[in-house]
């Protein structure tokens, strides 16, 4: 069995990492390099580096930002937003990403997660999908542009597409629990583990230990993002593990 993945994210907005709730309400955690050491210390199997406001504003990832982010770093590195082309995708892992995440240009145009693929291969290709349950259809739906923007797209549908097209790896962010602390959205990631044969990596929720012991048990997501709970140090990366190998949970 392969070990499960704890993994810390990194909101940044204009070189600060920035955290909210629901993903509005930001409010400053600090240096992404100093804090990407800190996770390279506690032993993080992955850091996630989202550039959260890159494709609103329509501009480039910082890429000096992301440079000293992976000097600091020895995990593996995916890096996301406002990654447009191949081009943007080589320049993030010329910078030392070792995976590239798309989510609003990959729903725009799916043929730039082939491009990605065939290009890097599809374990560089991450694709991370912004989901909300809506009530009225009684289905998770895709949102995009930093979860600003609802589309038509059914989120179990697009994450079968987007593997079909080549994406080695899904993100998927349950808005309705980002940043409430109420734990991870067991049905979604359910429902998508039935869908897909790809890793994915469970996000937004996470408020307490056993949280990441219960999306463990009760799904087969293979990696468990949080954000918060980490950056203002209510949970230690060391203490989460302790507490899945009890709990009979394989982690590195």
């Amino acid at each position: 069995m392969l070990a499960k993945r704890i993994i810390p994210c990194l909101d940044v907005d204009h070189g600060r990492v920035k955290k909210g709730v629901n993903f509005v309400n930001l409010t400053d955690v600090g240096d992404p390099v100093e804090i990407a050491a800190a996770y390279e210390q506690q032993g993080a199997d992955e850091l996630v580096f989202l550039d959260i406001t890159a494709t609103n504003e329509k501009r480039r990832a910082i890429v000096d930002t992301i440079e000293q982010v992976a000097s600091q770093v020895f995990m593996p590195l995916t890096v996301g937003g406002g990654i447009h082309s191949v081009d943007d995708m080589q320049r993030l892992l010329k910078a030392g990403a070792d995976k590239v995440a798309v989510n609003s240009a990959a729903v725009q145009d799916p043929k730039l997660i082939t491009a990605g693929a065939e290009k890097f291969g599809a374990q560089c290709i991450v694709l991370a999908i912004d989901s909300k349950w809506d009530s009225a259809s009684q289905r998770y739906v895709v949102y995009v542009n930093g979860g600003r923007q609802a589309t038509d797209l059914d989120v179990i549908q697009w994450a079968k597409d987007g593997v079909a097209a080549g994406a080695g790896e899904l993100l998927v962010t349950s808005m309705d629990k980002d940043g409430t602390k109420s734990g991870f959205d067991i049905p979604l990631y359910q429902a998508l583990t039935a869908a897909v044969n790809v890793p994915i990596i469970a996000s937004g929720g996470c408020g307490k230990v056993a949280d990441f012991t219960t999306v463990f048990d009760q799904t087969d997501v293979d990696a468990a993002l949080a954000a918060s709970v980490f950056h203002f140090g209510e949970l230690t990366i060391p203490d989460v593990k302790q507490t899945l190998k009890k709990a009979g949970v394989t982690v590195r």
